[in-house]
């Protein structure tokens, strides 16, 4: 079974690589685009649904926005099984944080150059939501580009989706991103921060080699 893995916002692999899965599971990896100026989400949902092919039975699995993405993607291409690690089914899942910036249209009129890596605050901003105890958590963050960082953040923030039936959701306990209170996930990471895909590998693993057996 091919399994197509889209990672967060602004992550690379790194950060799932330690994951293991069924041995006869084939990983595609999908990479995150760089949005086009103005590019609608549903367009940039097309272009990232390329990769996968329909000619055989597949398999989603998303981390964070990532998540997100492969929920979209099950739309235009429904797979066998979605999975989402540390990611919300539906807007109604949106913490009060997240909700304030649809409200608010904060992100969209932010300026891209806070968004720049070399600027002070993202540094802070990532370790205080992701995992402020991991002194490594930057090397997981590899997709810089400001505009698609930027563009990322708006449209995290302005999602709307009604749930799916039978996507599969793991979150951590700790995550801080996608509070578990705004959730009823089928599985729990118990001291999971967002990252728990590469501090709590081993947990994950026996649920992913158990959910896509």
């Amino acid at each position: 079974m091919k399994i197509y893995v889209i990672s967060g916002l602004g992550a690379d692999f790194k950060v799932l690589e330690r994951l293991e899965f069924p041995e006869e599971s084939e990983l595609i990896f999908i990479d995150w685009l760089i949005p086009e100026k103005n590019e609608p989400f549903h367009s940039y949902v097309e272009r990232m649904a390329e990769k996968v092919d329909v000619s055989e039975p597949f398999c989603l699995l998303g981390y964070s926005f990532g998540g997100i993405m492969v929920q979209e993607i099950n739309k235009l291409k429904p797979a066998q099984k979605v999975v989402i690690m540390g990611s919300i089914r539906s807007d109604k899942e949106k913490s009060k944080f997240i909700k304030t910036g649809e409200v608010t249209k904060i992100p969209r009129i932010l300026p891209t150059g806070m968004f720049n890596d070399k600027a002070a605050n993202v540094y802070s901003v990532i370790r205080k939501l992701f995992d402020p105890k991991n002194p490594k958590i930057l090397q997981y963050f590899r997709v810089r580009d400001p505009y698609y960082l930027k563009w990322s953040v708006e449209k995290v923030s302005e999602w709307k989706f009604e749930e799916t039936p039978g996507v599969i959701q793991i979150l951590g306990d700790k995550d801080i991103v996608f509070p578990i209170k705004y959730s009823k996930p089928d599985y729990i990471i118990k001291g999971g921060t967002h990252l728990f895909p590469a501090t709590k590998y081993k947990e994950v693993s026996k649920i992913l080699k158990e959910v896509f057996a």
